[in-house]
């Protein structure tokens, strides 16, 4: 039996949703019409940030403001996909962590050898930039060789699956976590991290980390808070799909005015509101769709961006990939930024199982598209950092 929706001509549905407040939505869950059609007020402005001569963007989906509200820091992952080059062994000597103003200049680069796989990023109160990795430079064994195959030597020094803090201009303060993490099939340390997603700060400078890049062992589902120090303090959540406790791909984090904390729970496709103490759900949203990023201004605008619904993700192809723009205290969306790649598509499912199909009749979009990681400077200006286009684009209004 073949079912299908034009991504991109829901209207009726999508109104519908896009009126609808917290309660009913939380209540409805992953059954709820798409929202693809809320109106879109701003452009988008291509390759505003200036890279030095000859080097190209790495993919990325770190993206945060400074706390002067004006100046963008990124990480990316060193004109590539990794800074680790496994074939000929060693690190880029690229910095993976670079500043810009508003203007799209550079005005400072650091983190060169720290990272593999820059993955969150977060400007805490005092201007400090954290920034999580999310993989390692460990031996591994090539594709289809046997499980037994001896592994080659581990590198002179291990990298990643760490967090690393900086100073406001680019010096190294801390490392959370040892470095290569806990590697699977090894002992665990609670302290330490396998493929770390995000990074946010409290407001006393306790430091909570949300960890978990899969959907099935070894990866985990957890979030992990230290003191401001680095103490490891307690673990909260576990892989699933449960309404409580219960995560899959915890992949961002934000806190609203009220201190609520919003988690991204991406393989879930929705949000879930916790209380930042206790970590009790007080809410699950599922109108903002498949969540990388998140972000929430000072207004309690709440930017979302979903770069796996149909691509990554078929079984959510409904839903149009793209930055949703709504509220944190009625849970409404009012703005959608579309990814273009996914105009036009049609979901179906065919035999049981879902496909997407681009207008001209030939395959779906795959792969992560539009922006992974958004962030919002004091202007409005919106920021969506991409990992398979590997760019940072700009988006202002009309």
């Amino acid at each position: 039996m073949l079912q299908y929706v034009r991504v991109g001509v829901m209207a009726g549905a999508a109104a519908m949703a896009v009126g609808i407040g917290h309660g009913v939505l939380a209540q409805s869950g992953a059954a709820m019409p798409p929202v693809n059609t809320a109106a879109n007020p701003f452009q988008t402005i291509e390759n505003h940030f200036k890279l030095p001569a000859g080097r190209t963007w790495g993919s990325t989906s770190a993206v945060d403001i400074d706390k002067d509200g004006r100046t963008i820091w990124v990480a990316e992952r060193c004109s590539a996909n990794s800074c680790w080059d496994a074939a000929k062994g060693e690190m880029s000597p690229l910095d993976t962590v670079l500043k810009f103003d508003n203007s799209g200049k550079l005005l400072l680069s650091t983190g060169k050898g720290l990272m593999v796989f820059p993955h969150g990023i977060h400007v805490d109160r005092d201007g400090n930039i954290w920034v999580t990795d999310g993989n390692d430079n460990m031996p591994r064994r090539r594709p289809g060789q046997p499980a037994d195959t001896p592994l080659p030597a581990p590198p002179a020094k291990v990298v990643g699956h760490q967090v690393h803090k900086f100073s406001p201009d680019g010096k190294l303060l801390m490392s959370l976590g040892k470095p290569g993490g806990n590697q699977p099939g090894q002992p665990v340390d609670p302290g330490s991290f396998y493929q770390p997603n995000d990074v946010i700060t409290y407001p006393n400078g306790d430091i909570l980390v949300t960890e978990g890049h899969g959907n099935a062992p070894p990866s985990t589902a957890r979030l992990i808070r230290f003191d401001k120090t680095g103490k490891f303090l307690r673990e909260f959540g576990k892989m699933g799909t449960g309404p409580e406790g219960e995560f899959m791909q915890p992949h961002g984090l934000a806190f609203d005015s009220r201190g609520r904390l919003f988690v991204a729970d991406r393989s879930n496709n929705r949000i879930q509101i916790l209380d930042a103490e206790t970590y009790k759900t007080l809410d699950t949203w599922y109108q903002f769709s498949r969540l990388s990023g998140i972000f929430i201004d000072k207004n309690d605008m709440i930017y979302g961006a979903d770069s796996e619904s149909g691509s990554v993700n078929p079984p959510h192809g409904a839903w149009m990939r793209g930055i949703r723009i709504g509220s944190a205290k009625d849970g409404k969306v009012q703005y959608f930024i579309p990814d273009p790649s996914s105009v036009g598509e049609t979901f179906a499912m065919v035999d049981g199982k879902p496909k997407m199909t681009k207008a001209d009749g030939s395959a779906g979009s795959t792969g992560t598209l539009a922006a992974e990681g958004v962030a919002v400077d004091a202007d409005g200006n919106i920021y969506g950092a991409e990992v398979g286009p590997r760019a940072v684009k700009k988006y202002v209004r009309k």
